[in-house]
């Protein structure tokens, strides 16, 4: 996740949504008092490859730390403020009130349908166990982005975009942020998916059973629902 104080932004990171590439873009804006959470090494390495601003501030303090922070200290490393996907509502009281309700939030989400499949082949080793199988014991935060973007079941941002048309809400976050160039999204975690069929090809009855269960929401809210082709 980005916090920026210089274009006055806060962009949540959701799973399997771009959300690293886009990330690694939105750094380039960034300079030292922004915060911007540590991603995979692999990852880092194109940001640094790119010359774009790196991981920092978002450590807590070690005016904050309690007796079992310090102890975990030396097995866990410094105790972070942020992470990568963290909700609106613990951002939201990070920041505090006035910054969360004058900066520009956002974040993407996608259709849960091909995004299980994403998800799948990010995180499975062959040889895979069938699809329908690990969506029915993988926990439902890593299939729904719900949580991360509502409070109380509310959307609490002022932008979620769309996977499924990236290109033209990158546009529209560049013109309402007034960033001096697109956002040109780098290749991160690329080459995972090998099956690049539609979902109603890829997914059973069972599979698309649960996933309609986990992410009623997200189908509910932005219209999403089974296409067979």
């Amino acid at each position: 996740m980005i916090i920026n104080h210089t274009y006055k932004f806060i962009f949540l990171k959701t799973r399997k949504t771009a959300g690293t590439s886009l990330e690694i873009a939105l750094s380039q804006f960034c300079t030292a008092t922004d915060t911007i959470t540590p991603i995979r090494w692999q990852d880092e390495r194109i940001r640094r490859q790119l010359g774009y601003v790196g991981p920092r501030n978002y450590r807590a303090p070690v005016s904050d730390y309690t007796p079992s922070d310090w102890l975990a200290l030396f097995y866990r490393g410094p105790k972070r403020l942020l992470s990568n996907h963290d909700p609106a509502k613990h951002v939201q009281r990070v920041v505090g009130s006035e910054i969360w309700q004058t900066y520009f939030t956002f974040c993407f989400e996608r259709n849960p349908f091909d995004k299980a499949i994403s998800r799948y082949y990010w995180n499975t080793n062959e040889p895979r166990p069938p699809i329908d199988e690990y969506l029915q014991s993988v926990q439902p935060d890593l299939l729904s982005n719900w949580g991360i973007y509502t409070i109380e079941d509310q959307i609490a941002v002022d932008f979620v975009g769309r996977y499924e048309r990236l290109n033209e809400d990158l546009a529209i976050i560049q013109e309402k942020l007034g960033l001096p160039r697109p956002l040109n999204l780098p290749r991160a975690k690329a080459g995972y998916r090998k099956n690049r069929d539609h979902y109603s090809r890829v997914l059973n009855a069972a599979a698309r059973q649960r996933i309609e269960a986990v992410c009623a929401n997200e189908i509910a809210q932005f219209g999403y629902h089974w296409e067979a082709i």
